[in-house]
């Protein structure tokens, strides 16, 4: 089996998911953060491309506005910037929607795409699932992602729910689901990881449920 070419992407560690009102609560922020932190070292010892992306809104926006502190890199991803790495901004959930992301990466000769940053239950879902269209594999690190309480309309649910689901959902269909620990020994290992299929999870589904 031909090894994995990955590609780090780093969603959107920006202050706003430290400071502001998405501010991230599963898992802890310090934890996700080291974790992306760990990823990145990684991926320079393994000399993988890395895009570290940033969402921009237009002026007046509740969040996210160039210009405005929540807009900024936290201040321990700008001190590990290296000029190799890709820099991205999106105005839509996705990271290939509105930017060069895909073409680069095929530039890069990439198969697979790895994933952290914020948040586990938009932009990461909306890239990961963009993956299939575009023609890559996904990967997202449980550990060095994050999700924020929600509740509107209809219902309500805490981070710590919506993340364990969510990364269900990623292994049932969107992205194989690793630790930063095991995806570290996988990429140092060149082997993919463990994947599953829709099929296959609602049979095992079914029969836990059931």
């Amino acid at each position: 089996m031909t090894s994995p070419r990955r590609a780090l992407i780093v969603i959107d560690v920006q202050q706003e998911y430290f400071e502001g009102v998405l501010k991230i609560q599963y898992p802890p922020r310090d934890e996700s953060l080291a974790n992306i932190l760990t990823a990145l070292e990684v991926a320079t010892a393994q000399s993988l491309p890395v895009a570290i992306v940033q969402h921009e809104m237009p002026e007046g926006a509740p969040a996210f506005v160039k210009g405005t502190p929540t807009y900024e890199l936290h201040p321990d991803i700008e001190a590990q910037l290296q000029p190799s790495w890709k820099r991205v901004e999106k105005k839509f959930s996705s990271v290939f929607a509105g930017t060069d992301v895909a073409e680069w990466l095929k530039s890069e000769n990439i198969d697979t795409v790895s994933i952290v940053g914020y948040m586990t239950n938009n932009c990461d879902l909306a890239t990961s699932a963009d993956t299939e269209v575009l023609g890559f594999t996904a990967e997202i690190l449980s550990d060095a992602t994050g999700a924020i309480n929600l509740s509107n309309e209809a219902g309500t649910v805490s981070a710590e729910q919506l993340h364990k689901a969510l990364m269900v959902l990623y292994q049932s269909n969107f992205a194989a689901v690793a630790t930063t620990s095991d995806w570290t020994e996988a990429v140092k290992s060149g082997s993919a990881l463990p994947s599953n299929n829709l099929v296959v999870s609602a049979a095992q589904g079914n029969e836990a449920v059931g």
